[in-house]
């Protein structure tokens, strides 16, 4: 897994039938001190995160161990919409402060 922030959404009109219905996020992945990494990816959503909220992102075949996914050719997957993040003691990262 890694945490990344949700930057916006993608909307795809025409996709592999087994995607029909699955929501897609554009992802922007985060480094050790909080600070976002160059690029971004398409993650499908499973758990209704919203743009600015930090993530946690599965990749490859654990993406597909999902119910209804081993059969959908994902990638990446948000499993999770993160509270906090703390390293050494220190807050990177709080939900409650970017809701303010």
């Amino acid at each position: 897994m890694q945490i990344a922030r949700v930057c916006g959404t993608v909307v795809s009109t025409q996709k592999e039938s087994s995607l029909t219905g699955v929501k897609f996020l554009v992802v922007q992945l985060m480094d050790e001190d909080g600070n976002p990494l160059p690029g971004y990816e398409v993650a499908a959503d499973s758990v209704g995160a919203g743009v600015d909220e930090w993530v946690l992102v599965s990749h490859g075949s654990a993406a597909r161990q999902t119910p209804g996914g081993e059969s959908r050719p994902l990638d990446a997957l948000v499993i999770g919409i993160i509270d906090t993040v703390s390293v050494d003691s220190h807050r990177l990262y709080s939900k409650r402060d970017q809701d303010r």
